[in-house]
């Protein structure tokens, strides 16, 4: 530990704790998505339907709400570091309260360990996103380009990881059953805890600005704009990704458990490296920056792709190549879109108070998760998932007509 401590140390400041709060964020995000993959196939083959199955998140999403909107204005008073390791703390804690005996697994019960680990994912978040403002803080063009560089490489490695925490969760389930690789993954984050703990800068993210309750929702109509968008977008992909798709793989094409984490982890793989790669492919290289027309425009493109999936699932056309290949197309407009977003959020942030104005967009965005979760068993249950991917398109051009309003280019300047 000495060493690494050593190493980090020897680096420049700003890239030392990027690469801590990176590593943070990472370790977290496969335990996030491992249990979650977990908890679907577990709780669905026990017999749960998929309404009931979509209720364990209710308080997961539900608390994320909350979280980003107090979060926000608890890291601006307490710092990010404090943030940042209470969501660690918290997720150790969320898994170790599902290590009990099966017996006492009930629906109530894991919803609460659900709503601890909701809280401890939005923390971690929202700390890890805020903290990228705070290390690039000066906004000239040079910086806008690497501030986009670094908020996309944070995003799409966290996605990329979260898909294989998918594939993680499958996997441990299969070799060593619930109990033993939620076990697993509680250590590991516990190392992980304590190395944080030791390289975090403490005074990362404390200003001498101290926010009162009524500073916790936004003044900017441009991030208020954008945060409209955000929760129809994250509505339109959680409303058939959730609980519908994984849920129609295992009843409807008899794929296994593992086939399901392995699909499911490819897909948010492939989603994080577009992400990542963001930047070149949106034109830094030509020196373009986003700005709300860019947001417009991947909305509108992305809104035809669900109704498209949904059509020809309905017209039978080979419905298990139909979702791979409508994935990948869904997966990779979405990623740019949500790219962007995660870019604009923190170019409008105001440098004093960034984590109130990141916490506010990321309540949104949560918001949209939990409307998202719930739609996705309802709808499933009650119309299959060809509806659910028509409310999807209905979604995303509700966030493109959100969108209509950001700032162009230099009005996001002066913002």
């Amino acid at each position: 530990m000495n060493a690494l401590l050593k190493k980090v140390s020897d680096l420049p400041r700003d890239v030392a704790q990027y690469l801590v709060v990176t590593a943070g964020y990472w370790a977290f995000t496969l335990t996030d998505g491992a249990l979650r993959m977990l908890v679907v196939l577990y709780f669905h083959g026990l017999g749960y339907s998929p309404l009931e199955v979509a209720m364990l998140f209710l308080l997961y999403e539900f608390f994320g709400v909350v979280t980003n909107l107090f979060g926000g204005w608890l890291a601006a008073r307490v710092g990010l570091n404090v943030t940042m390791h209470i969501g660690l703390g918290l997720q150790v804690v969320a898994l170790g309260m599902l290590l009990v005996s099966p017996s006492l697994l009930s629906v109530v019960y894991v919803m609460v360990a659900q709503a601890l680990s909701g809280i401890a994912k939005d923390l971690n978040k929202m700390s890890a996103k805020s903290s990228i403002k705070m290390l690039l803080p000066d906004d000239d063009g040079a910086q806008s380009a690497r501030l986009y560089r670094w908020v996309a490489l944070l995003t799409g490695s966290k996605n990329s990881l979260k898909g294989i925490g998918f594939f993680l969760g499958a996997l441990l389930m299969s070799g060593l059953g619930f109990r033993g690789a939620v076990a697993v993954m509680a250590v590991g984050l516990l190392v992980v805890l304590m190395f944080s703990v030791a390289l975090l800068d403490r005074q990362l993210g404390k200003t001498r600005f101290k926010p009162k309750f009524k500073d916790l929702f936004s003044k900017s109509a441009a991030i208020n704009k954008l945060s409209a968008a955000r929760f129809f977008l994250f509505g339109a992909r959680d409303v058939w990704f959730v609980v519908a798709l994984p849920v129609f793989l295992q009843a409807q094409l008899g794929w296994s458990h593992l086939s399901v984490g392995a699909m499911l982890a490819g897909w948010i793989i492939l989603y994080g490296l577009v992400q990542a790669r963001a930047p070149a492919i949106t034109g830094i290289s030509r020196g373009k920056i986003p700005d709300g027309g860019t947001a417009l425009e991947l909305a509108l493109l992305l809104c035809g792709l669900p109704a498209l999936i949904a059509l020809a699932i309905w017209w039978q056309w080979q419905p298990q190549w139909v979702i791979v290949f409508g994935l990948l197309a869904f997966g990779a407009v979405f990623a740019l879109n949500s790219a962007v977003h995660s870019y604009l959020i923190v170019a409008y942030a105001k440098e004093d108070g960034v984590s109130l104005d990141v916490g506010f967009y990321y309540m949104a965005n949560a918001a949209g998760r939990l409307a998202g979760t719930v739609l996705s068993g309802v709808v499933y249950q009650l119309w299959g998932l060809e509806v659910c991917l028509l409310v999807s398109s209905l979604m995303v051009g509700l966030a493109a007509v959100c969108s209509m309003g950001l700032p162009r280019a230099q009005s996001s300047a002066a913002q």
